[in-house]
């Protein structure tokens, strides 16, 4: 039986599955231990113990194959849950027939910002569907978040929601003969914690005890800075620890329940030199590097994620000695096979004769028919609100691909949507300035011939954020606008967040320190200068509301109103405005 950190047991799931050679080198004892010849009296006891281990990350209900750059690795089109279903049983029907066992995992980030297919049941069809594929453990990402810590604990034990059977577009449990009943497999955070018990909201780890009484355990780890990207009121009365110390601490837990071989998924990744190098590792930086270097080297292998990045390959622990880190890319367009060698005499891994591979999840296989017939099932289901038609646009598509200035033709459309929504105007105040986070615009506005549907607007914004009116000061947005680009936003440009704006224009100096990079008497609003002690109307969403993305000044404001979705917003704009032709970007300039 599986063991879990809060020692339940949970039926242990022998999956028919298989490893592909992922080298041509001779390793000692992988199929038999050895050569046996006619003279020998017996066979000698293999000296190792093979385990294939498959993972994914960064899925975020990608049920249907996505399209478009997201839909392919280096040009080979890829992704779909169908397919992944397939490439993940042939992968482990060739293991089987090694005579090894599997066990599939994943780090983060299978729900949340997800297509209008997922996420209008609230992301029940992509746990079913990741029921289907074996799923056994999966660390919680940030994007796990999204509904909140409670919605959480409901994806893994299951049940419905009243949400009006459709209302605000999304159905709980719209079959209402068979029920949502949870995640088969074990959501892993051994990282979170009730701030007034201590106790982990879900089980810190898991334990595989496989046939032959190995046992191989994986602590689950979410991203440490999920308040800072999450709603606030998602997380209240929850504490996010450091990956490094909580991993270090439960290797000697583990050790006593008798393991010595230990993985970490963990939500949190790098940043390969070359992105398109999905099998190696060329310059990696970013945060694993550092969290690889701090762990204990009692622990085996990474599997890591959150960056969207493909990437395998060897990083020295603490004690110089190899480890191996993964990342499987995104969308399900990769799946990690992990062949763990495990020492017979040690029981430990063996690290030099761990290899991993990742393969492409291609789209010339068969799909997966349980899996095809679920997603069918939800098309059906989600049709009538995904294609009705909400406006039209002149051309083909709104880019949010951003100018010089950071500045993007979608993101001036998504905040003239926010600031003419007349759901947060209250007490007679009508707001004059709007500012959207650039990472809550997630792909162009697309159309078909120029007909846009709410599916497509949905895509585009797919948080159902509410909008928040609030006041500020000239000084508060002065500083609201010069933390874009510092704090957890800079000083790097790579880090730079620009929001995107309606009713204000400023000019930004690239050259300027941190700090200090709005040009001095540039910034209007309605096309008067801003007052340091001027109290003005602004709107944006709740997530930046409570402080988001590195934006602590909106937690400055006052006499905040709660408003709609932004996503009917939107919707309603489009509608007001149709058809809608983009402007210019001229809101937002750069120069000295």
């Amino acid at each position: 039986m599986a063991l879990t950190g809060r020692d339940k047991t949970r039926l242990n799931r022998r999956w028919a599955a298989g490893l592909i050679a992922v080298g041509t080198a001779a390793v000692l004892g992988l199929a038999t231990g050895g050569t046996v010849t006619q003279a020998s009296p017996a066979k000698p006891k293999p000296t190792h113990t093979q385990i294939q281990l498959l993972a994914l990350n960064d899925f975020h209900g990608n049920l249907e194959a996505p399209g478009g750059s997201s839909g392919n690795i280096n040009g080979i089109p890829a992704g779909g849950a169908a397919y992944l279903a397939t490439h993940l049983k042939q992968l482990r029907e060739a293991a089987e027939a090694k005579g090894q066992e599997s066990v599939t995992v994943a780090a983060g980030d299978l729900i949340g910002a997800s297509p209008l297919l997922s996420a209008a049941f609230h992301d029940e069809p992509t746990i079913e569907a990741m029921n289907l594929m074996g799923l056994e453990a999966a660390s919680v990402g940030n994007h796990e978040f999204d509904e909140g810590w409670h919605e959480l604990l409901r994806m893994q034990t299951g049940g419905c929601l009243p949400d009006g059977d459709g209302q605000n577009n999304q159905n709980s449990c719209p079959d209402k003969k068979r029920p949502f009943k949870g995640a088969d497999f074990d959501y892993l955070s051994a990282n979170v914690f009730f701030e007034n018990t201590q106790r982990t909201l879900l089980a810190p780890y898991t334990i595989k005890k496989f046939d032959d009484g190995r046992k191989v355990a994986f602590i689950g780890m979410t991203l440490e800075n999920t308040p800072n990207i999450v709603t606030k009121s998602g997380v209240e009365g929850l504490t996010f620890k450091d990956e490094i110390e909580t991993a270090n601490k439960l290797v000697p837990v583990l050790k006593k329940k008798g393991v010595k071989s230990i993985v970490v998924l963990l939500h949190e990744g790098g940043f390969p030199a070359d992105p398109k190098a999905y099998n190696s590792c060329p310059g990696i930086s970013g945060p694993i590097v550092d969290i690889n270097a701090g762990l204990d080297p009692e622990i085996d292998a990474i599997i890591s994620g959150h960056t969207h990045q493909g990437y395998n390959c060897s990083l020295p622990d603490k004690a110089g000695q190899p480890r191996l880190i993964t990342s499987a890319s995104s969308f399900g367009r990769l799946v990690t096979e992990v062949r763990l060698s495990i020492n017979n005499a040690t029981n430990d891994v063996d690290r030099v004769n761990t290899l991993a591979n990742n393969v492409i999840v291609t789209r010339d296989v068969p799909q997966d028919r349980k899996t095809t017939e679920l997603i069918g099932k939800y098309q059906t289901l989600v049709a009538p609100i995904a294609n009705k038609v909400i406006g039209h646009i002149s051309g083909t598509s709104v880019s949010r691909t951003p100018d010089e200035s950071l500045e993007s033709p979608l993101g001036n459309l998504i905040a003239d949507a926010q600031l003419a929504d007349p759901t947060v105007v209250t007490g007679g105040k009508t707001p004059v300035a709007a500012f959207m986070n650039p990472g809550g615009i997630r792909a162009d506005l697309a159309s078909n011939a120029g007909e846009v549907t709410f599916g497509q607007a949905f895509t585009v914004q797919p948080f159902n954020n509410f909008l928040v009116s609030m006041d500020m000061t000239g000084a508060q947005i002065k500083a609201l606008l010069e933390q874009q680009f510092s704090g957890v936003n800079g000083p790097e440009a790579g880090k730079y967040k620009v929001l995107q704006v309606a009713g204000i224009t400023y000019t930004w100096n690239p050259a300027a320190a941190a700090g200090s990079k709005i040009v001095a008497g540039s910034v209007k609003i309605g096309g008067q200068p801003l007052a340091d002690g001027t109290s003005y109307r602004i709107v944006t969403n709740n997530f930046l509301s409570d402080g988001g993305d590195g934006f602590p000044a909106f937690t400055t404001a006052t006499n905040k109103f709660f408003g709609g979705l932004d996503i009917d917003a939107f919707a309603k704009y489009l509608t007001a405005h149709d058809p809608y032709t983009p402007g210019p970007t001229d809101r937002i300039s750069t120069g000295s």
